[in-house]
């Protein structure tokens, strides 16, 4: 049951959207889900359109959206909210899908490729915009939101951390940035 989406998250997502909409705000997400929680039926499934509705309220407010995938992000909540993002993020080797793995090899009658529904694979794909590890997340973000939001960021900087691009995914990382000084 754990990690899954029920009525009381539903309420406090659309909450807190609406809240960081009225305050120009942005909204980072960071989202773990095996999907909505059925035992609360129609109630939990009703989740996904309120909480898409509060991401329109977010673009039509004009702040940023970003979400963050974390391991796993499956089930209804990959297919409605945590995709609407505008600029998604995820950690080394989540797994993100809305069906399982099995499930969708028998529905093609393929085999599916190596890392399928895995962080790199998507990204190589584009379904992410990056693949960060938590120690780089903090930096991360703050560069993505100072610049959606146009805003300059603090003098005080540390290093760009290593993000892994669609071009670097098989590879190794590669810095966000390179050379140049702090703006």
């Amino acid at each position: 049951m754990g990690g899954s989406l029920g009525m009381a998250v539903g309420e406090a997502l659309v909450d807190a959207m609406r809240t960081a909409a009225s305050e120009s705000r942005p909204f980072i997400l960071f989202v773990a889900s095996g999907g909505a929680r059925m035992q609360e039926g129609v109630l939990s499934l009703m989740q996904m359109p309120r909480v898409t509705i509060a991401v329109d309220m977010l673009r039509d407010a004009g702040v940023p959206y970003i979400v963050v995938f974390t391991d796993p992000t499956t089930g209804g909540v990959s297919a409605s909210y945590a995709m609407l993002g505008d600029v998604h993020i995820a950690e080394p080797g989540a797994l993100i899908g809305f069906a399982g793995q099995r499930v969708i090899a028998q529905t093609m009658r393929e085999h599916l490729p190596e890392g399928f529904q895995r962080a790199e694979y998507l990204l190589e794909h584009g379904m992410v915009d990056m693949v960060v590890h938590r120690h780089q997340m903090r930096e991360t973000l703050s560069r993505v939101v100072h610049l959606l939001m146009k805003r300059t960021r603090p003098k005080t900087r540390i290093s760009p951390p290593a993000v892994i691009t669609a071009s670097a995914a098989g590879a190794s990382q590669v810095p966000a940035r390179q050379g140049g000084s702090a703006s």
